[in-house]
């Protein structure tokens, strides 16, 4: 690990607002041998996404490099000409983006994305490549992995779309591959499978790598050296095992102390009180493939019910029962005590206005051409019925609610906005309806530590001010520490056990309970190792994985 395979120095980029460009990366070193892993680490807004592109010679619209040096193996990106960039992106240079559903052609199925890349970089033939994806989709655990490239992105879930978004990274064995944020999507069980096949293929073929992520935990699995950015500058660097243990930077610190937010627990729920919402034996389909299997659990007004499970277990399908998007096949839904409609075509505006729901990922939520004043102004005209200045003045009202200036956001787009911020628009959309019960689809899972404080912060205000009630789809186990009253625990679209948060996270539990407590990383870099090894995977790469 002696030859360097990439080199960055006094790295400086500017992004443009209204015409002036001010400073995102100021003058970064970075260097990176041939197969090594480099961890980007740092909150929201501290120029690791774009630090990881300019590595690639690549800049965002609005974005510039505006001093420096970038070369890739002998090679100076900033000056290549356009033609030896595409030889290299995608041949040589890969990426793996943090929003796989943002990245995917909707209009063409998961296998002939993957080909176009070794196809056209006559890497492999067509025939050849598809050979390969299905191999590299065996690898990397997703389901059917001989069928599943022959479906289009919607109908895979978002971990598994992820996957296959990794796969195809994969698909032309580069040198260089930039993860940026690759698990964020995916639940612990999972994320687990996902690392050590990424760690197997690294290692297989000396594949070197820039980790982006926000999860402290997974990068100290993933990384030999670890890079702390703030702001654009870059605080410290050192190897993985150094920056646990003995960070020097008080800013590094303040990243590896564990999230503080803990929300007192409440009473019992008085006997005999009426849920907000209540499933009650619901099964449900896709088409001919049952999904839910004799679901049924309560939530009350004011409270918090976290529903957890990996990718596929039947959560988010939960949710659009609920919603009505999904008309359940057996069973009901009550609200208020009062049965819902299946089909959220046939409710009353009351009743559609009192479910709503503020979803994963705020970059594909969000409209880009409105500003975020018209966003938050449609549900308030649709639900309320307010227009011209009672309508402005209740979305500034909104606005102060998710404690963002109104003078300084009403007039801005999405694209203006960081990652948190776009969340609390998403929140002040919900909250526009006046809803009773709000259904929070991994609503933190995309977001740094200190900006998911933040918004969990604000959701319990919001829902003590409110008597709120909230659904809350997570699979980081930490969240649900944070933030929930009560647990439900989905498997294969059974709810495998559920209670008050304190009984669930005491044992004995249920096995498939034990597996996702199991599975959440630990700040030690051996944590990922140890674990394969207890569960019986000594090469992470053959057939062994099987047994997890």
């Amino acid at each position: 690990m002696t030859e360097t395979l990439l080199k960055m120095r006094g790295v400086k980029l500017e992004g443009r607002s209204d015409e002036v460009w001010t400073p995102i990366i100021n003058g970064v070193d970075l260097t990176l041998a041939k197969g090594e892993v480099l961890g980007l680490i740092g909150e929201s807004g501290a120029g690791k996404s774009t630090l990881g592109l300019a590595a690639m010679g690549y800049t965002r619209d609005g974005v510039r490099i505006s001093g420096g040096s970038v070369e890739f193996d002998g090679i100076d990106l900033l000056t290549a000409s356009a033609a030896v960039k595409r030889g290299l992106l995608g041949k040589r240079i890969a990426y793996v983006a943090q929003s796989a559903a943002a990245s995917f052609n909707p209009a063409h199925k998961l296998i002939d994305q993957h080909v176009e890349g070794p196809v056209q970089h006559h890497v492999m033939s067509r025939a050849e490549s598809m050979a390969d994806g299905i191999e590299l989709y065996a690898k990397l655990r997703l389901p059917d992995p001989e069928s599943i490239g022959f479906r289009y992105p919607h109908q895979v879930s978002g971990g598994q779309l992820q996957r296959a978004m990794t796969a195809m990274a994969m698909s032309c064995r580069p040198d260089l591959i930039i993860f940026d944020e690759p698990t964020t999507a995916l639940d612990v069980t999972t994320q687990i499978e996902v690392l050590a096949a990424i760690r197997d293929i690294v290692e297989q073929f000396n594949t070197a790598a820039i980790y982006i992520t926000h999860d402290l935990a997974v990068v100290a699995q993933m990384a030999d050296r670890i890079k702390v950015l703030l702001r654009g500058d870059e605080v410290e660097t050192a190897d993985t095992r150094t920056m646990l243990a003995a960070p020097t930077q008080e800013y590094t610190k303040s990243l590896w102390a564990v999230r503080s937010f803990q929300r007192p627990v409440k009473p019992s729920v008085s006997t005999g009180a009426v849920p907000v919402v209540s499933l009650q034996k619901v099964d449900a389909a896709y088409g001919k493939v049952p999904v839910l299997h004799d679901i049924s659990f309560d939530m009350h007004e004011g409270r918090t019910v976290a529903v957890v499970g990996e990718s596929g277990s039947g959560k988010s399908t939960a949710a659009r029962c609920i919603t009505g998007l999904l008309p359940p096949s057996d069973g009901q839904i009550l609200l208020d005590g009062q049965v819902l409609p299946p089909d959220y075509r046939k409710r009353s505006k009351d009743q559609l206005r009192q479910v709503q729901m503020i979803y994963q990922m705020a970059d594909t939520a969000l409209n880009p051409r409105m500003s975020i004043g018209q966003i938050i102004a449609r549900p308030v005209h649709f639900y309320l019925g307010l227009t011209g200045s009672a309508k402005r003045k209740r979305v500034h009202q909104l606005l102060e609610q998710i404690e963002l200036e109104p003078s300084e956001y009403y007039n801005r787009l999405p694209s203006e906005l960081s990652g948190g911020q776009k969340q609390r628009i998403g929140i002040a959309r919900a909250l526009a309806a006046e809803p009773k019960f709000i259904i929070c689809d991994e609503v933190t899972s995309a977001l740094d530590q200190l900006v998911a404080e933040g918004i969990l912060r604000l959701l319990a205000k919001l829902q003590d001010d409110l008597k709120l009630t909230y659904m809350f789809i997570t699979h980081d186990l930490a969240t649900v520490r944070a933030i929930a009253d009560e647990v439900v625990v989905m498997k294969d679209g059974h709810v495998v056990e559920q209670g008050p948060k304190d009984t669930m996270f005491k044992p004995p539990h249920d096995p498939y309970t034990e597996l996702l407590l199991s599975s959440v990383p630990e700040m030690d870099p051996d944590w990922l190792t140890n674990l394969l090894a207890e569960r019986g995977v000594d090469n992470i790469g053959d057939a062994a994985l099987d047994k997890m």
